[in-house]
């Protein structure tokens, strides 16, 4: 009787990483931390699937974005035919919950989520094509008082664990008809220097033009 052994060593896949014992009790700080604080200002823990339908994110992050034309990990399911996605981010998924199961029905929802998500996309020291977050949505609430508690509570986070070299930048354009005029102004900005622009850039002037100020390229 002959037996054969096989040499294969296999590894994790690039971008893909074991957490090892000890570096487990810095996981436990930061979620025990995360809890507390969250738990704190009223928020309820919800828990989505790895794997959303592809269109929830085509429709949510947009078509023409990174994450849905490069950095998915989407296919079609062998089975039935349905087009699926590993989870890039996890506002789409918990919005998707909140509809469907009418949690906003009984008033405003205060929600937070951790767990892994998924992104095709190169890796370097601090960016992974599998990483963790934690996440939180408030649902139901006018006004900008929710976004001050988020921030407040997130700078508590960070005090939490120990972190106080932190700095807070706000950006805005504005509101949708001052996003829309801005929009319009870069539009024709990028038109006139048209020659300086690369394919991929092109291809985004009249799609997603905000992209392209985040081209890596000069």
């Amino acid at each position: 009787m002959s037996v054969s052994v096989s040499n294969t060593k296999f590894q994790s896949i690039k971008g893909f990483y074991d957490i090892l014992p000890e570096a487990t009790p810095l996981w436990f700080k930061l979620e025990d931390t995360a809890r507390k604080i969250l738990a704190q200002y009223g928020y309820n823990n919800i828990r989505m699937p790895l794997v959303e339908p592809t269109e929830l994110f085509v429709r949510s992050v947009g078509e023409h974005t990174d994450i849905v034309e490069k950095e998915m990990y989407a296919w079609q399911d062998a089975l039935n035919g349905d087009k699926l996605t590993l989870r890039p981010e996890g506002t789409a998924g918990c919005v998707r919950a909140v509809v469907e199961h009418s949690l906003t029905y009984n008033g405003p929802q205060r929600l937070w989520y951790m767990g892994p998500m998924f992104r095709h996309e190169n890796v370097q020291k601090g960016r992974q094509r599998q990483f963790h977050q934690i996440g939180v949505e408030a649902f139901g609430f006018d006004g900008p008082d929710v976004d001050a508690e988020q921030i407040i509570m997130l700078a508590r986070l960070w005090a939490g664990l120990g972190i106080h070299d932190v700095a807070l930048h706000i950006n805005s354009i504005g509101d949708a008809h001052e996003r829309a005029a801005y929009r319009e102004t870069l539009i024709q900005y990028f038109e006139q220097h048209a020659d300086l622009l690369d394919d991929d850039a092109k291809r985004r002037l009249h799609t997603n033009p905000l992209r392209i100020l985040d081209t890596k390229n000069p």
